[in-house]
């Protein structure tokens, strides 16, 4: 199965060469870790013991930090280290096979996020959860407009470098749409400070998230362009202290598969109780 041409944004060969790639590096990867704490810190307020959980195309990191939340786990993806080797796009799972579902920084980079939130639907059992955390909002917006700047004056004209990202309000939606009970979305923001902007591409380049756009330029980043980014990343986003920020927003999504157990929302004209006679001033 491949995916349309038209609604082609991600070369996805190319990001699980950056992921292999990152996993040859063994680095620290304080994002992942982070994410992958946050969803521990959801799972635990759930209160219930998971039997059956599938991890989603996780990195190490962040699948040590997930590992003691479900009994058993399956782990997909196109590593070594998966289960079964499996595309975030298309997954060989029957329906309601499992109870959990994580996934940490990966479905950002899919082609088509509501037909891979459907199929997390459908391998749901009833009243199972999903919990993600992906990148989105703001991410790394400095790095987009320096890449605008500096492209427009040395090549007259700027290319794809930076991904497209979601917002809440869009993934909220999504998850309706895929047929979610229960939807809940969340966004945190953090802003890393580097001595320079190479230390930030050097720590994309690390984590696996370099350009994986499909409408990308075919050749390499030229040193003089190089040179032309890192002068207008400077200029443009630096402190008192010299040091260049850079924004990442995690965006944190929980989702129910569909139960007659969980809480349902009153009919309209329902209610007992009239909303003026609750805001009525005291006598």
């Amino acid at each position: 199965m491949t995916t349309p041409q038209l609604h082609r944004i991600f070369d996805r060969k190319a990001y699980r060469q950056r992921r292999a790639r990152e996993r040859a590096t063994e680095s620290d990867q304080f994002l992942v870790r982070e994410a992958a704490e946050q969803l521990c810190a959801r799972i635990a307020s759930i209160k219930r013991c998971f039997a059956s959980a599938l991890d989603l195309n996780s990195r190490a990191q962040s699948f040590g930090v997930l590992r003691g939340t479900a009994q058993n786990w399956t782990r997909s993806g196109n590593t070594d280290q998966a289960d079964v080797v499996a595309d975030d796009e298309i997954l060989p799972f029957t329906e309601e096979t499992f109870d959990l579902v994580t996934s940490v920084l990966s479905l950002h980079s899919v082609n088509d996020l509501p037909g891979a939130l459907l199929q997390i639907r459908r391998v749901l059992k009833p009243d199972g959860v999903f919990l993600a955390a992906l990148f989105g909002g703001e991410t790394l917006h400095e790095l987009r407009l320096a890449f605008t700047a500096a492209e427009a004056t040395a090549l007259g004209g700027a290319s794809p470098r930076v991904a497209p990202f979601a917002d809440v309000r869009d993934l909220g939606g999504l998850l309706q749409r895929a047929g979610f009970a229960l939807p809940v979305v969340d966004l945190e923001r953090t802003t890393v400070r580097y001595r320079e902007p190479m230390r930030l591409m050097t720590d994309l380049r690390a984590f696996g998230e370099t350009n994986v756009l499909a409408q990308r330029r075919p050749n390499f980043l030229s040193r003089r362009l190089l040179r032309a980014v890192i002068s207008e990343y400077a200029q443009r986003f630096s402190d008192a202290q010299g040091r260049v920020s850079a924004t990442f927003d995690i965006i944190y999504l929980m989702g129910w598969a569909p139960d007659e157990s969980q809480p349902k929302p009153l009919r309209p004209g329902s209610a007992k109780t009239r909303l003026s006679d609750i805001l009525k001033p005291p006598d």
